[in-house]
């Protein structure tokens, strides 16, 4: 979809539907709030595949044929790195692991 959406030949509605989607998936607010037992995590497992799914289904089939080709070459050539985001994840992980052991000590 990352290639779909970068190619002038998508319609306009289509890149909208990619940005809904894609603001979905990474979005901390859920339609379904986690904590409800079960019924949290259906929204993530059901929602989110129907969106990807009907985003495909709207990109045009020869946008889609040369992203698919874009990203399947890119795969071959080179793995993608994004060092900043992931010492950012790495960074938070210890801020809450850290958090939680002063917790831990804290309390016990």
């Amino acid at each position: 979809m990352y290639y779909a959406y970068q190619d002038p030949r998508t319609p306009i509605w289509t890149k909208i539907v990619i940005t809904i989607v894609v603001a979905y998936a990474f979005s901390p607010v859920d339609l379904i709030p986690d904590f409800i037992p079960i019924l949290g995590y259906l929204d993530d497992l059901i929602l989110l595949p129907i969106g990807i799914a009907f985003a495909i289904k709207i990109i045009p089939i020869p946008v889609l044929e040369d992203s698919r080709k874009k990203a399947d070459s890119m795969l071959l050539t080179k793995k993608p790195k994004n060092w900043i985001a992931g010492s950012i994840i790495v960074l938070v992980r210890l801020i809450f692991i850290g958090w939680l052991i002063y917790l831990i000590y804290t309390f016990f």
